[in-house]
């Protein structure tokens, strides 16, 4: 009986020391990039659309290329969103705005039809020093007519490029940076409708969808306001109608 008792526990400190391990070895495996958190990891741009590196809202995404090289990431994008995606580029200090370069970036949906920049500077010329862009999209609409090229939910794709390059220019090392964030409109935006499905390519470089989900498409904030103006409508009723039939005398017997 001694025996087994002291084999069982010999077997069960066995069982601890191959856990803690197991868990140590993970702990220190996921500690990729700063701290172990997967928002600081680098982002390396793709070299198509299919091979897009998907990149959360709010998280950076970075490449080191040369001129020349088309870099694509994508990101996610709900109804009500007015997404804004900025880039920086910084090139060698032997580049200059002569060679009648530019780096410009382009936003594409989940159907790749390019969507316009309402605001921002979409194209800059080369310069030595860092070149700045930013291109912020219409607002995300939950549903469109088939004929319209309304953004609609799901992933959008962000190109950054050079055009206009001598054969000179070409193989420059250049180090890239991009940021995706968004602006909640609201109910300002609110149309009647939903999508079926989100926009989003069945790739593992994808994002799938938001942090918090994909929203519903029927709760808005104008449901508020449409329930506080029919209260307000009826209170104004009853005091209308009290104000206006008078005082009725009561007639004597």
């Amino acid at each position: 009986m001694r025996t087994k008792r002291l084999s069982a526990a010999v077997g069960l400190l066995g069982i601890c020391a191959l856990l803690t391990s197991g868990t140590a070895f993970a702990a220190s495996g996921s500690g990729d990039g700063a701290g172990g958190n997967g928002k600081d990891r680098r982002a390396d741009a793709g070299t198509s659309f299919r091979t897009a590196t998907g990149i959360e809202q709010g998280r950076k995404g970075t490449a080191d290329a040369s001129t020349g090289d088309y870099l694509y990431w994508s990101f996610p994008a709900d109804s009500g969103q007015r997404p804004t995606v900025e880039a920086t580029v910084k090139l060698p200090e032997s580049a200059s705005g002569a060679s009648g370069a530019k780096w410009r970036i382009d936003v594409y949906d989940g159907l790749r039809r390019r969507q316009p920049c309402v605001y921002g500077m979409q194209a800059r010329p080369a310069a030595a020093g860092p070149v700045k862009l930013a291109c912020t999209l219409r607002t995300v609409r939950a549903w469109s007519d088939p004929w319209s090229d309304d953004p609609l939910p799901g992933t959008y794709y962000v190109r950054l490029t050079a055009t206009g390059l001598r054969t000179a220019d070409l193989g420059q090392p250049v180090t890239a940076e991009i940021e995706a964030t968004s602006k909640d409109v609201g109910g300002a935006a609110a149309v009647d409708g939903t999508l079926g499905a989100p926009l989003v390519p069945g790739t593992e470089r994808s994002p799938a969808e938001p942090e918090d989900g994909w929203s519903s498409g029927w709760w808005t904030d104008r449901w508020i306001w449409t329930g506080a103006g029919g209260i307000l409508a009826a209170l104004a009723g009853v005091g209308g109608y009290t104000l206006t039939r008078g005082s009725r005398a009561v007639p004597s017997p």
